[in-house]
Formats: C-alpha cells, structure tokens, sequence
C-alpha cells in the first residue's frame, strides 16, 4: 500500500473542488496508483452519517463496494478520499476483491490533477434541482454539468408482429433502494466507471 512518501502525488488546493491530488511524478497507464480506504459499513449507517436533505452542499467519502458494503473514507480513509471527479478523467475506480483501488486510464505528467468520473447512480426521479446539487465543476470541454452518471439514449423498440409483451422483475437491487437521493450520494461501484479485475 502507497503511504505518503511513496505514492506518486501530493495534496494541493484544486480549481475543481476544495484539495486535490496532484502527480508528483510520471504515472504510466494502467499503474495502480492508491487504495480507495475507510471504515467498511452498511446502507443504514451511511443513511445516519449523511442526509443529502440536511447537506448545503453535497459533501461525502462514500464510494459503494457491493449491495452490502460501503466505505467510508471520513473515517480512517487516505489521501485516495482527495482525487476529485472529472467529466475527462485521467484515472478510474477499480473493485478487486472486495477493495477499491485507482488506476491511471493514460500516461499522467508532474503536476496533472488526477481525477476519475464519479458517475453517481442516476435515476428518473432526479429534478433539475438535484443536477444542481450535484454539479460539477471539472472544467473539462465535455463537462456534462454533473457528477451524476450521463443519461442513457431512450432507445425505441419495434414491436415484433404478434410478439407478447412480458413484464420484467425489478432486480433485487432497485427493491432494496430505499429514496433516489440516498443511492445517488454514493460513488456506486456499480457504474461503469468501476470496473473489477480478478474476482469482478
């Protein structure tokens, strides 16, 4: 595990948001950069500690493992909790067994911020208000606004001739969510911007 002599970037005041992590050194693509740690709870106690409805601003460490795991890198987390979002990130979220780690996706010089899409889980539920409370401020010339993950395309589907229709069951994940705004305060480990190795 990097610790802070060793790991390949320094903490600085960032133009996205508050401190950010900034390289130290090359770091060449696909390099494992640092350990996403912190204390390892469930969905209710992370409901406790933060409630998006109280929060000014939005403000958490959360970053979602599976359907029963969540860190939370306010408490006993690393310098990994400072990496901010970007719509043009230069690094992503990866879960090997279990454990968040971040990776670089290209070739990043001394003195880049790194960044990764934090793509928090969105729902048909989400008002222009909360695109608001989730905006982003990465810069980037694709900057979507949000840190919110990007709409999906509506796709249409042709109705086959004397085709039924099925009704589908709702996975056992969207029956386990208790409000929209609960999921989307979580870096979700299920959005495409995590991607497992190993045990995936």
């Amino acid at each position: 595990m990097a610790t802070r002599s060793t790991q390949p970037f320094e903490l600085r005041r960032s133009e996205i948001q508050g401190r950010g992590a900034f390289a130290t050194r090359l770091i060449r693509r696909g390099q494992r950069i640092i350990e996403y740690t912190g204390e390892r709870i469930g969905d209710d106690e992370a409901d406790r500690r933060y409630d998006d409805e109280k929060m000014p601003r939005h403000h958490t460490f959360l970053f979602i493992v599976d359907d029963k795991v969540i860190v939370d890198a306010a408490v006993g987390g690393n310098d990994a909790r400072f990496i901010n979002h970007s719509c043009d990130p230069n690094c992503e979220a990866v879960i090997e067994r279990k454990r968040i780690f971040i990776y670089a996706l290209r070739t990043i010089r001394p003195g880049e911020e790194l960044a990764y899409d934090y793509q928090y889980e969105r729902t048909k539920d989400h008002t222009d208000d909360d695109e608001q409370f989730y905006a982003c401020k990465c810069g980037a010339p694709n900057c979507r606004g949000t840190i919110l993950a990007p709409e999906k395309p509506k796709r249409k589907r042709r109705a086959r001739k004397g085709a039924r229709k099925r009704k589908t069951a709702t996975s056992r994940r969207e029956m386990s969510r208790k409000t929209a705004k609960r999921t989307t305060r979580r870096r979700d480990a299920g959005r495409r911007n995590v991607t497992s190795r190993g045990l995936r």
